[in-house]
């Protein structure tokens, strides 16, 4: 065997392990080469050498049945199965993955599942979370040589002992005995799990029929874990044995793009790292010695990108000080560590934020691979592919702004787009805020993720393309939602432009609008109602039907809401004055004149009916107050009636809680409600001061402290001509000292300590 089959052990992404694993197959020329790899993705494994291919790149292995069951195998340009992988099929040389089927891993964990009464632990595979902080020597076998060595971390130990070396195939003798060792000391730590077991034998089965088939040398390129387990075979039953009786269920493979932020998280495997983009820089400089020039230069260009220090001299400097650090610590060149040094004296002088932009954009950078339109691909994922090349919308990585203007067609579509996928769940787009005014402007933050991928899979139910599936999940979602649900779906629908769902959803809300008796409900369905028929015009959408809905629920919500205040808690009352806010809102913005006939009624009972909480009570006013219908004279009766003594003192602060509350501006700047509120506390007596005073602290305590400060400045600068409403208008003078003799009480109110009166 010894003859026959090579073990070359590698460090999953590491530039190093690459570099050494080509010299070594360029000297071996096996021909067959044996990979850590799913079998499922055997019949795609072609794709690697198409010119359309720029990794990183992932294979994906999922349940066509349970999409969302899925497995992803990436690789770098720098990993070496990849190198492994093209080196093969470049040349021809039968290239095959030797790893357990995923077919029968998803089969055991949804067996696994199936049986476990708690909540499962997360697949191995599937984990994208942070390694715990206690690890064993199977977890990562590499950071316990590395800290003996003296080394921070394993990368840094791997690349300068393993990444400098010239002769190969004595680097992956020491690695295999190295690892010899470290897994016998394993054993007596914890024995191998089932898994283990189980991987380990599969690629044992797997070389054994490549030496069948009278492959003469083969190439073994597994992780330097295996490496030991697969150089001493045993017997084949031992292995039949282990395998034998396993599940299966059907997957399907492809290839999807994957980014280097994505390389950077622990993975489960063993395969995460830390600098992927520094590694990129590794594998595509051929000279140690350049590495440094070319690094900084790097840092050089992206400082200057952000406006930051990074002439030439001091690149020069940077990478002398590398050189030194390196020198002083018996390394042959410097690394990653000497580089940041060098990088935070030079370039940053000494501060780490510029240092987070390195790690950031260079060190672990955002790059987003291709794969050709060749690849296998779900219906749904090739007419999202063409509606990118038609938008002119690419998929990238790194997060960029784009601003639309809906009058224009192409713009229109790329809105409609964003959204068809955030039907679907797909975030590619999330909202920002615009700039500018007018409802014909958008604006979105773009970042691909890798797991879309599995979401347009999983969402490949419901249609063929991106319209005729988000049109789908919003019928399907009609026939369950309420009606907050539904009327939310219909803004939705509307800025998706799917006409065939927004009737769907239209009609669905419309006949639970006709039954449901919860006035709360039909408050909570109407704003996303208003807010839609702004965009008619915009998006040339008819919004007829949407305002048939609306009459009828405004229409219902005016005759039901005094029975729905009636008899509220604390609690319940606090929620019925944001419904309350916000149907006022969306009536106001509707501008009908019958429905804001309707709604001004409906709010003028809620003051004057017995048994309706003060909260509601006193923002019925304000609102009323603030549109107009009700003149200060009439609102100021209310207000001293809320607050007199014969009432309950808690109702009272509710009250006025109530009228005032989110008006710490609006009382700076709106003379009419500053009037009515400083006339009210002018005509208290000093008993009736004293006891309503806890209840103002607590509503003016809830405004900001600095809108507290700016109250007693304008309190102080303008009190007397404020107050002093019988003043003719042709008299300005202003009594300033007994102007003066208030500030105490306004300060007493707002909580302010009077060190500057």
């Amino acid at each position: 065997m010894a003859e026959q089959v090579h073990i070359f052990g590698i460090r999953h992404h590491g530039p190093g392990s690459a570099r050494s694993l080509l010299r070594a197959l360029e000297t071996l020329q096996p021909d067959c080469i044996l990979v850590e790899g799913p079998p499922d993705a055997q019949e795609v494994i072609q794709f690697a050498i198409h010119e359309e291919m720029k990794p990183p790149v992932a294979i994906l292995v999922y349940r066509p049945d349970v999409p969302k069951d899925a497995v992803y195998y990436p690789f770098a340009e720098f990993s070496p199965e990849w190198q492994a992988i093209r080196f093969g099929l470049t040349a021809g040389i039968p290239v095959r993955f030797i790893d357990l089927p995923q077919a029968i891993r998803l089969a055991e964990e949804k067996k696994a599942e199936d049986t476990s009464e708690a909540a499962p632990a997360t697949p191995e595979s599937k984990s994208l979370e942070e390694p715990p902080p206690e690890m064993t020597v199977r977890q990562d076998p590499l950071r316990w040589i590395a800290e003996a060595a003296g080394y921070s971390d394993s990368e840094r130990w791997w690349e300068h002992q393993f990444e400098e070396r010239e002769d190969a195939n004595e680097a992956f003798a020491a690695v295999l005995e190295l690892m010899t060792a470290l897994r016998a000391e394993a054993e007596k730590e914890q024995p191998s799990n089932p898994l283990e077991i189980a991987r380990e034998a599969h690629m044992r089965q797997m070389i054994r029929a490549a030496q069948k088939e009278g492959f003469a040398r083969i190439a073994v390129v597994v992780g330097a874990w295996h490496a030991p387990a697969l150089a001493v075979m045993p017997a084949a039953k031992h292995d039949a044995d282990i395998l034998k009786g396993r599940d299966k269920v059907k997957v399907a493979a492809t290839w999807v793009p994957w980014t280097h932020g994505r390389l950077s998280f622990w993975t489960g495997y063993g395969a995460g790292i830390e600098s992927p983009g520094y590694y990129e820089e590794l594998w595509r400089t051929q000279k140690p010695g350049e590495r440094g020039l070319r690094w900084l230069t790097r840092v050089a260009h992206l400082m200057r990108s952000e406006q930051l220090e990074g002439s030439t001299a001091s690149i020069i400097e940077a990478v002398r000080l590398a050189d030194t650090l390196a020198a002083i610590r018996g390394r042959p060149v410097p690394g990653l560590v000497e580089f940041n040094e060098a990088a935070r004296s030079v370039f940053c002088f000494g501060d780490d934020l510029p240092l987070r932009l390195i790690e950031r954009l260079l060190i672990v950078g955002e790059r987003l691979g291709e794969v050709p339109d060749a690849t296998p691909m779900v219906p749904l994922q090739s007419d999202l592919r063409r509606e990118q090349k038609r938008l002119r919308l690419p998929p990238e990585a790194d997060e960029r702004m784009l601003e639309l203007d809906l009058r224009k067609p192409n713009d229109l579509d790329r809105s409609r787009l964003l959204h068809r996928l955030a039907m679907l769940g797909i975030a590619w787009g999330k909202a920002a805020h615009a700039a500018g005014k007018g409802t014909f402007k958008e604006a979105w933050r773009l970042r691909w993720e890798p797991e879309f991928e599995v979401k347009l899979i999983e969402s490949a139910v419901w249609g063929n393309s991106v319209s005729g599936a988000a049109s789908g999940k919003a019928i399907a979602a009609s026939l369950e939602g309420g009606l907050p649900e539904l009327s939310a779906l219909v803004e939705k629908a509307l800025l998706a432009d799917l006409p065939d769902a927004l009737d769907a959803v239209m009609h669905a809300l419309n006949e639970r609008a006709a039954v449901s008796s919860d006035t709360g409900l039909l408050m909570d369905a109407l704003p996303p109602l208003a807010n839609v028929s702004r965009y008619g015009n915009v998006r040339q959408s008819d919004t007829a039907l949407i305002s048939t809905v609306m009459d009828g629920l405004i229409a219902r919500i005016c005759v039901g809401v005094s029975a729905a205040c009636a008899s509220l808690g604390e609690d319940a009352a606090t929620e019925m004055k944001g419904r309350i806010e916000s149907t006022d809102a969306a009536i106001q913005l509707v501008q009908n004149e019958s429905h804001l006939a309707d709604w001004t009624s409906a709010l003028a009972r809620l003051t004057t009916l017995p048994n309706i909480h003060g909260l509601v009570t006193g923002r019925a006013t304000r609102l009323l107050f603030d549109d107009g219908k009700l003149p200060a004279e009439e609102v100021a009766r209310h207000l001293s009636l809320a607050l007199s003594r014969a009432n309950n003192p808690v109702e009272a602060a509710a009250w006025i809680e109530g009228f005032l509350s989110g008006s710490g501006m609006l009382l700076l700047h709106q003379n009419a409600l500053w009037s009515l509120i400083d006339n009210w506390l002018a005509s208290l007596t000093g008993e009736h001061f004293q006891e309503m005073l806890p209840l103002l602290r607590r509503t003016f305590g809830a405004f900001q402290r600095p809108e507290r400060v700016q109250l007693l400045e304008r309190a102080k600068a303008g009190a007397g001509a404020v107050t002093s409403q019988s003043a003719s208008a042709g008299d300005e003078s202003v009594n300033v000292e007994r102007a003066r003799l208030v500030l105490p009480t306004v300060a007493c109110i707002l909580g302010i300590e009077r060190t500057t009166l």
